[in-house]
C-alpha cells in the first residue's frame, strides 16, 4: 500500500514537470516571435513607399526651384546675365544644367563650366509607384557620384524643364531621412510590439497555460475531485472550454468513482457467487433424490425445484464467466459445423420427441476456422435464449416453436443464421441488446448470454448482429478465417 501511494505521488508530482519539459517553444515565446515578425513587415511595409515618396519630393523641390530660375534667366536678354549671379541660381537650384524647351528649339539657361556625364535619367512626369520605389532603392545602392537628367513640367509655354543634378546630396538626404524613419519605427514597433505582447499574454496565454496546468494536474489522479478545473466565468472561447473542460472531468471523475466501486464489488460477487454456486451444486445433488419419492406432492413440486436450481447455477456460472478479466485467446482450428451443432442440440436436450423443432441446414463438409469450445458457447447462449423464449409460451409444439439454423460459406467468411418462432426481442431492449445485464428480454434471464457471445465473435474477428424484419429473432454469426490460413490453403490447392 505504501509504494502504491508513493509511485501515486512521484506520478502526481512528475507529470506536470514531465508536461512542463515537453514544451520547447510554448505560446509566449510564439507570440513574440510572430508579434516581432508582422510589425517588421508592417514598417517595411511602410517605410518602402516613405522613401520613395521622399525621393519624388526631393527631386520635386529642385524642379520647383529650377522653374524659378528658369524664369529669371528666360526673362533676362542673352548674355546679360553675370555669370556669378548665374551660378548663384545654379547653386540655389543644385544643379549643373537648366534647360527649356519650347517648341522646336531648345534653350539652355544656365551650365556650369563642365558638366559631367550623365548616368540616369528621371521623367518626373510620368512616374508610377513602383518605379518610384526602385528607383529609391537603386539611389541608396549606388555609390556617391552619379549625375541625373531630371525632366519636369517647364514654366509658361514651355514643352519641359530638364536639370542635371549630382545625385550624391539626394542620396545623402534620403538616408538622413531613413536612419530617422527607421529610429522612430524602431521605437513605435517596440512599444508596439510591447503592448501587442502584454495584452494577448494576459488575455489568451496565461489563461491557456492556467488551464494547461490544471489538465497535466487532473491528469496525474483523476480520481480526486478537487483537481477538476474551476471555470474562471469568461464569456469568450477559452470560458467555453473551460466549462467544457470541467464538465469532461467532472464527467470522467465520476465515471472512474464509480468503476472503482463497481470493481471492488465484482470482486465481492465473484467470491460470493462462487460459494454459492457450490452450495447450490450440493442443493442439486440432494434434489435429485427427490425424483425417486413416490410421493406425488413431491414428484409435483420435484421439477420445479431441480428446474430453479439449474437457472440459479446457470446465472452464477455466466456471473463468473463474464467476470473474468478475459476471455484466452481463441486456439482456432478447423471445426465441423455439422458436428457441432449437434453437440449443441444434444446439451439442450432437443431430440426428437422433444416439443421444441430443430431444423438445420449446413452446406455439406462445412468447416470454420474458429476455437470449437468458444464457437460451442456461442451457439449454445444463443440456442438456450431462444429455448427459453418458446417455453414462455408452453405447451409446445415442434410444428410451430422451432429453432432453425444455417450455414454458408461466403468466401473467406463462414455466416452462421441462428432464428426462432418465438415471440421476438422488443424494440427497446435491442439498443443494449449486447450491454451486460442489461439486454435480456425475458423475465428472470441474467442479460450476460448475448454479451458473453459477442465478446467471443468479436475475439474471432467477427461479427455477431441481430437481423431485422424477421419472424422472431434472428442472429447472424460471421467468422472470417485467418490470413494465414487463407495462404496455407493456397499453398495446398496449388500442391
Amino acid at each position: 500500500m505504501r509504494t502504491s501511494r508513493m509511485t501515486q505521488a512521484d506520478t502526481s508530482t512528475s507529470s506536470p514537470r514531465a508536461a512542463a519539459r515537453r514544451v520547447r517553444f510554448g505560446l509566449s515565446a510564439k507570440l513574440l516571435t510572430l508579434t516581432i515578425a508582422f510589425v517588421t513587415i508592417a514598417e517595411i511595409a511602410i517605410f518602402v513607399p516613405t522613401m520613395a515618396n521622399f525621393r519624388l519630393a526631393w527631386l520635386s523641390d529642385r524642379l520647383a526651384a529650377a522653374r524659378t530660375a528658369a524664369l529669371v534667366l528666360d526673362a533676362a536678354p542673352e548674355d546679360t546675365i553675370p555669370g556669378d549671379l548665374t551660378r548663384a541660381l545654379l547653386q540655389s537650384v543644385g544643379a549643373k544644367v537648366v534647360v527649356v524647351k519650347r517648341q522646336e528649339t531648345r534653350r539652355l539657361l544656365a551650365m556650369s563650366d563642365m558638366p559631367p556625364p550623365i548616368d540616369r535619367h528621371v521623367d518626373m512626369r510620368n512616374t508610377s509607384l513602383w518605379d518610384a520605389v526602385v528607383d529609391a532603392f537603386d539611389t541608396l545602392a549606388a555609390g556617391n557620384g552619379r549625375t541625373l537628367r531630371v525632366v519636369g513640367d517647364a514654366p509658361r509655354d514651355g514643352e519641359f524643364l530638364e536639370i542635371v543634378i549630382p545625385e550624391t546630396p539626394l542620396r545623402k538626404a534620403m538616408l538622413r531621412f531613413s536612419a530617422t524613419v527607421l529610429a522612430i519605427s524602431l521605437v513605435v514597433s517596440v512599444l508596439a510590439g510591447v503592448l501587442v505582447y502584454f495584452s494577448l499574454h494576459w488575455l489568451f496565454v496565461r489563461p491557456m497555460r492556467r488551464l494547461t496546468a490544471q489538465m497535466a494536474e487532473f491528469q496525474a489522479a483523476p480520481e480526486d475531485a478537487s483537481r477538476i478545473v474551476v471555470p474562471s466565468g469568461r464569456d469568450d472561447e477559452i470560458g467555453v472550454a473551460e466549462e467544457a473542460l470541467a464538465e469532461m472531468q467532472t464527467e470522467l471523475a465520476q465515471t472512474l468513482s464509480q468503476k472503482t466501486h463497481l470493481a471492488a464489488l465484482g470482486l465481492a460477487v465473484s467470491k460470493i457467487n462462487h460459494d454459492l454456486r457450490n452450495l447450490l451444486a450440493s442443493a442439486q445433488l440432494m434434489s435429485d433424490r427427490l425424483v425417486d419419492i413416490p410421493d406425488p406432492a413431491v414428484q409435483r413440486f420435484a421439477p420445479k425445484l431441480v428446474a430453479a436450481l439449474d437457472r440459479a447455477i446457470a446465472y452464477c456460472q455466466q456471473t463468473l464467466s463474464y467476470g473474468r478479466a478475459q476471455e484466452p485467446l481463441p486456439d482456432r482450428r478447423p471445426v465441423d459445423i455439422a458436428a457441432l451443432l449437434t453437440e449443441v442440440r444434444e446439451t439442450l436436450g432437443l431430440g426428437p420427441d422433444a416439443p421444441i423443432g430443430w431444423v438445420c441446414a449446413v452446406e455439406k463438409h462445412l468447416a470454420a476456422d474458429a476455437d470449437p469450445d468458444q464457437l460451442f458457447r456461442v451457439i449454445l447462449n444463443i440456442a438456450r435464449n431462444a429455448v427459453q423464449a418458446l417455453e414462455a409460451r408452453a405447451p409446445n409444439t415442434p410444428e410451430r416453436d422451432q429453432i432453425r439454423i444455417s450455414a454458408r460459406r461466403i468466401g473467406s467468411v463462414v455466416e452462421i443464421e441462428m432464428s426462432d418462432t418465438g415471440p421476438g426481442i422488443p424494440a427497446e431492449r435491442r439498443d443494449r441488446l449486447f450491454a451486460a445485464f442489461q439486454g435480456s428480454a425475458r423475465r428472470g434471464g441474467t442479460g450476460l448470454g448475448l454479451p458473453i457471445a459477442d465478446e467471443l465473435v468479436r475475439a474471432h474477428g467477427g461479427e455477431l448482429r441481430l437481423l431485422e424484419g424477421t419472424i422472431g429473432a434472428t442472429f447472424l454469426i460471421s467468422l472470417p478465417d485467418r490470413p494465414i490460413e487463407l495462404r496455407q490453403r493456397a499453398l495446398r490447392a496449388r500442391a
